[in-house]
This record gives C-alpha cells, structure tokens and sequence, in this order.
C-alpha cells in the first residue's frame, strides 16, 4: 500500500463497508445465530482474510449462500457453540485444500457460467434492493434467494412494495441514483477521497434531517434506517462466544464442517473467478493461496464466535466499481466494521436503507447491462444458453444452486459439441497420392466413438489415411478400440494407414505403413506437369494456412539411404523465399539452387544437369517480388563482384526499356524487370545446355518459370516451355 494507491483504496474501503454493515447484521439474523456474529465475520473477512488473500479485489464476510446452511446446523447440532466447532474443521479443510493446490477446479468454470452469475448478482441487487427504495423492508437486507424467509418472494415482495411507498425513502432513493448516474459529470469526481457512493450516503443523512426536521410527514421511520445494536464497551468478552472443543469427536459436527468447507469453497472460487472478470486491471487471484486464506479465517471465525466466512460477490464488485487498487480497501472495510460496533453505532444508525439501496441497484445495473446479453448473443446459441440459463436460474433459485444448473447447460453444449464435430477431417493431394487426413481434438470421449466410426469406414479402398492425435491428451479407450479395428478394415481394403502422435499409454503397433516421402517407383511415374500441379496445391496449402505436417523424423529414415526428388527450383537467396516453406514441401522433395537474382551460370546449369541424373522431373526458375538484386541493378550497382549478379539483369532492364525511369525502386518497374529477368534466365538454360534442352524436348522434363508475390503468399507459375522455344533441330 502507498500514498497512490491509499487515495483509491480509502474510498472504496468505506462504500464497502456501508454496504457490508446491514448485511452482516441481515445475514446473522437469517442464520439464527447471535447477531454480533455477522459482524465478527465481517471484521475477520476483512482483516485477517483481507491480509491473507492475495487478491486485489475480493471482500469476504458472512455469505447469504450459507445462511440456509448454518441455520439448518444450528437445529442439527443444537447449539451455536457447536456449529463453532465445525466452523473450525470447515476452516482447517480450506487451509489443507488450498496446501493441496485443489484452487486449480476454478480453472474449469467456464466463463459463460461466470458472466451469467455477475448478470444475475446484478438483476438479483436491482429486484431486491427496489422495495428498500421505496421504503418495504419486509424482507431482509441480505436475502437473495427466490423464496424469502418471510414467505414472500422476489417479485410478490415488489408487488407488496409498491403497495406500502414511503415518500421519503423514495424521494432519497431516486436524487441518490441520479447523483450516482451524473457524478462522473461534476467537478466533484475528481476528488478522490470523495467517491459518489459516499456522497449518497452523507446525503441521505442529511436528507432524512431535513425531513425529520421540516417535512415531518416525509420523515422516515427508525425500521427503514440502518440498525447496530448497542455494544457495552466495558464487556467486549461478553459478545464473544468460545467453541465446544468437546464436540471435535462428534461425527455430525464433522459432517456439518465438511459440508460447509466444500459449499464456502466453491462459492469463494466462483466469486474471486468472476470478479477477476470485472478487474479492469485484469489482475488474477491466485485459487490456493484464497483457499488458505478463507481456511484461515474461518478457523478465526469458528474461535471467536462468527458465521463462516466466504468471497462475497456483491461486496467484491462494489469493491471493483469503486475502483479500489489494492487488497488495501478490504482490510480498511473491516477496520471501519471494527469501529462501527465500538463508536460509530450512534451516527451509522441514521443512514436511511433507501440510500445503500440506490448504491447496490446502480451495481446491479452495472453488473447486468443490456449489452452484456447482447454481446453473449452474438457469441452464439452454445454461450448465450448456458449464460442465460445461469441467469434465470440464479434469481429463481439461490447462488450455488443456479451456478449449478448453469454448468450443467454449459456441460450439455460441450457433450453436444463433441458429439457433433469430434474431429476434423480434409483431403490433400501429395506426390504419393492423395491423403485423407483425421486430426483427432484433444479430448476424445466415448461420445465420439460412433461419428469417429463412421467417417473411417466410409473412406474409399486405396486410400492413405492418416489419423493424427498430436494434439490429443486423451482418448476412450472405446475410440482407441474403434482405431484398432480399423486397422484390420484397412488391411482388406488396400488403405495405407498411419496413426501418429499417440502418446506411449496408448501405443499401438505398427502405427506407421506409409511415409509421406518419394521413392524411386513413385518418382519415375511423376511427369513435369504431375509436379507442376503438386507444387501449385502446395503453395495453395501455404497460402491458406493449411499445411501439412511433415514427420520429419520418418521422412529422414526413408531417405536417409538415397533421394528422389520431384523438382528443382532456382531460387533467389531471400531470406522470404524458402522453396521448401513455399510449396509445402517435404525432406528430399526438391532440389534448391540459390543465388541472388535467380541469374544463370554454367555451374548452375552443370547443377540442373546434376538434378536431372537424380530423377528430377521439372526446372522451376522463382524470382519474387520486393527483390534485392533487381532493385542494385536498377540502381546500376557495379561495385566488387555484385556487377557479376547486376550485369545478368541489366539485359533484363533494357529489354523494359525502363532503365531511365524515376524512380528506379518503383514497385511495378520492380515487377516487370523480376518477371523479364526469369524470362532470361529460362532461355540461358535452354541456350546453355544441348543436354537439358533434348531432355525437355521429349518431355523428360520441364521448365517453367514463377514468380512468388511475397505479400500474398502466391506463386504465379507461367507455361510449361514447349519445344517450340527451344532453338536448333529439335524445335522440329
């Protein structure tokens, strides 16, 4: 904490505080312990959870999730001071599964389910909160599910509101939220130390005041302020209670500690994980060290007589929207909750409840705007149902049970998910033919074993398959069965089959009958345009984003006795113009000849002779845009040995006839001397070698030209050069 960030975390401190003061109170009530239990829990949230946690904007305190539960205790056990005793192993199991790391289950919340609980903590604060706006305060401050305790419910208790208006709750209600809608258009949002929901609460005091004073008809009654009982100072012994350590043996009290350690951990997780999401730092809470820290205060709570403590969402997000920096704010709202029992009791106790109420439906709103829905809609029916799902279910039911249904909607799109498209599957054609290729997702349950099944045997005799689990950390060992008997189809139908990327508990043998590298029968029945078109799909599959996986390792063992590659490129030196990356190329597929400006020599033709007696079936010569070369020969760069490269190109640059434009690095002139130059460079090779020239002429092999756009990604191949061009008799 410093001097910075104190003058956020004050602020925000003391709005928590505001708020978490009637809910302690309400929550204790609704628990049917002693009432100052609430508050001990709020002080131990506070600072001892506060100090622990190592999160920035997490408030725990007494939850309204548990209060069914500690209620329901109390009758089981039959005492307060024994629920204390589970509160102890409740808070003893946290600090053991937080050492355990088993935070890590918040990492398996998906984020629909979470933005769906902070919509529905939103609506649930807005229907809630209204009939303490108005001035109904039937119902209890900290109620939050559907079914109150008082038998009314969320929406009978508004009917019931409005039906009992008290104007002056109302009249301080509805000027609050406007002070809190138009703050951020006054000067007075730039006092720091003065947020909006400390205004409202100053001018709800005053208000009523003024009421009670002048507008005695207006004036609000003490059952719609806020109310701490009184405290003797003199005997702070008396409000604490001690455990009954003689019921550590009892089998109920550990069943009761066991039940509220797991229902306080998961709702803790729950809450750090969505108000994570509200952080617009986007600082992370770490799951274990919260865990601890809950564990912590709760073995705190249960020693001196309070409730259980958990994260407590509502709390936590008026944290957030009040844009407190450090865990600094939760441990100033438990100091002030230490206070208000002490001293603050008078002056607290004439804050109107319509004022907190406006605080918490400004929230509410926050937290469950319109466009929250409408940009979970647009995300799709598998986010938006589960979202809205956890919604409804939430404000229809309680916190825990609704997050419940949530995940349960959210778990039946992803069984319905895998179900539908367990796999992807595409075709490609490579020099050993085509290749039907299943790429297996990382988790493969028995839900897919019938689509799985059915693709495999619907692939045609003949074919190479290949079934790749690189990515797959799991697989049933129904669909590994499934796999297995495919292998025998296979065998019966003529298919090569390759499974790679298993990992060594799923090994099968003899995973691999096919190696995507060429052998000598296979490369003597390629002709010059069977390669031409293979290296053309090739760049297609780069361009796209599509490639192949190589295997290289099995690609170095087959041609690690000898090569037969499909073509030869004469390739600029670029760093950007990989032919083997280009066109999608395995090992040993192509031979590279690289030389800056793509320029012929005899040494280079004496190399494409080379290539031929190696069973190469066709010349490529690539020049590429944006090229170095090119662009020193426009400049008339002869320095050192360049102007052996320059001087090539040059021929080039008369032919354009574009030596005297200005400027010489122009992108198009660029282009038209690249793709002239590759011009040349074909007819130097027809020119420069009888050898070469006889093989193209009868078809042996074949030259052409291409020019790689290096923006694009696309190679633009020109024609296959025809006997026709090639000067002397064999043009005949």
């Amino acid at each position: 904490m410093t001097t910075n960030t104190l003058k956020y975390d004050l602020p925000a401190g003391i709005v928590v505080f505001l708020v978490a003061l009637p809910l302690c109170l309400g929550i204790a009530l609704a628990s049917g312990a002693p009432l100052f239990s609430g508050i001990i829990s709020g002080i131990i949230g506070g600072i001892v959870v506060g100090l622990a946690s190592g999160s920035h904007t997490s408030v725990s305190g007494p939850a309204a999730g548990l209060a069914a539960v500690v209620l329901a205790s109390i009758t089981k056990l039959g005492a307060f001071e024994i629920l204390l005793a589970a509160i102890v192993i409740a808070g003893a199991l946290q600090l053991i599964m937080g050492v355990a790391r088993a935070g890590v289950i918040a990492n398996y919340i998906p984020s629909n389910v979470i933005k769906g609980l902070l919509a529905a903590i939103g609506i649930l604060l807005i229907l809630k909160q209204l009939p303490h706006a108005i001035g109904y305060d039937a119902n209890r401050a900290d109620e939050s599910s559907f079914i109150q305790a008082n038998g009314e419910n969320t929406f009978s208790a508004i009917l019931h509101a409005f039906a009992a208006i008290t104007p002056g709750a109302l009249i301080i209600a509805l000027l609050s939220m406007l002070a809190l809608v138009y703050w951020d258009k006054t000067p007075l949002k730039n006092v720091k130390l003065l947020p909006a929901p400390l205004f409202v609460v100053v001018l709800g005091v005053a208000l009523q005041l003024m009421f009670a004073r002048f507008f005695p008809a207006l004036a609000i009654a003490p059952a719609h302020l806020v109310d701490i009982p009184p405290v003797d100072t003199n005997n702070l012994g008396a409000y604490l209670q001690l455990p009954d350590l003689a019921h550590f043996t009892n089998r109920d009290v550990w069943i009761v500690g066991v039940t509220i350690a797991i229902v306080a951990s998961l709702e803790t997780l729950l809450n750090v994980e969505a108000v994570d999401k509200l952080d617009p730092h986007k600082r992370e809470t770490p799951p274990n060290r919260e865990l601890v820290a809950q564990g912590l205060g709760n073995i705190c709570a249960g020693l001196l007589g309070g409730l259980p403590v958990t994260s407590v969402i509502v709390r936590s997000s008026v944290n957030v929207q009040n844009d407190n920096r450090t865990k600094a704010s939760s441990v100033i709202h438990g100091l002030l909750l230490l206070a208000s029992v002490l001293v603050l009791a008078p002056m607290l106790n004439l804050i109107p409840l319509a004022a907190l109420a406006a605080i918490l439906i400004v929230t509410g709103y926050k937290l469950a705007k319109v466009s929250l829905f409408r940009d979970m809609y647009k995300k799709g029916w598998s986010q938006f149902v589960p979202f809205v799902v956890t919604v409804a279910a939430i404000v229809l039911t309680d916190l825990l049970t609704g997050v419940l249904i949530g995940l349960a909607a959210s778990l039946f799109y992803l069984m319905r998910s895998h179900f539908r498209n367990p796999f992807s599957i595409e075709q490609y054609r490579l020099h050993i033919g085509d290749v039907i290729k299943m790429e297996l997702p990382n988790q493969v349950s028995f839900l897919n074993k019938a689509t799985i099944k059915s693709a495999l045997w619907d692939i045609p005799a003949n074919a190479n398959v290949l079934i790749d689990a690189s990515g797959t950390d799991y697989i049933d060992n129904d669909v590994l069965e499934i796999i297995d008997d495919y292998r025998v189809v296979a065998g019966e139908r003529n298919v090569r089959l390759n499974v790679i990327g298993l990992r060594d508990e799923y090994r099968m043998q003899d995973p691999i009958q096919f190696v995507p590298a060429l052998d000598r029968d296979t490369q003597k029945k390629l002709r010059p345009d069977d390669v031409l078109h293979l290296l053309r799909d090739g760049n297609e599959r780069f361009r796209t984003g599509r490639t192949t996986n190589k295997y290289y390792l099995h690609q170095a063992e087959a041609t690690a006795s000898g090569q037969h590659p499909m073509a030869v490129v004469v390739n600029c030196i670029d760093s950007r113009t990989s032919p083997e990356i280009i066109f999608d190329a395995g090992l040993g597929d192509l031979l590279t000849v690289r030389i800056a400006g793509n320029v012929i020599s005899r040494e280079i033709i004496g190399s494409l002779e080379i290539a031929h007696k190696l069973g190469a079936k066709l010349i490529v010569v690539k020049g590429h845009s944006s090229c170095g070369a090119i662009g020193l020969a426009l400049q008339n760069e002869k320095g050192h040995s360049v102007g052996a490269i320059t001087g090539k190109i040059r021929k080039a640059i008369d032919d354009c006839q574009c030596g005297a434009q200005h400027p010489p690095s122009g992108q198009a002139m660029l282009e038209q001397v690249t793709r002239r130059n590759i011009e040349n460079s074909l007819d130097e090779i027809i020119a420069g070698s009888a050898f070469l020239r006889e093989r193209i002429a009868r078809g042996e092999m074949g030259l052409v030209g291409a020019y790689h756009d290096i923006a694009t990604r696309t190679v633009h191949f020109g024609e296959l050069v025809t006997p026709d061009r090639i000067d002397g008799p064999l043009a005949a």
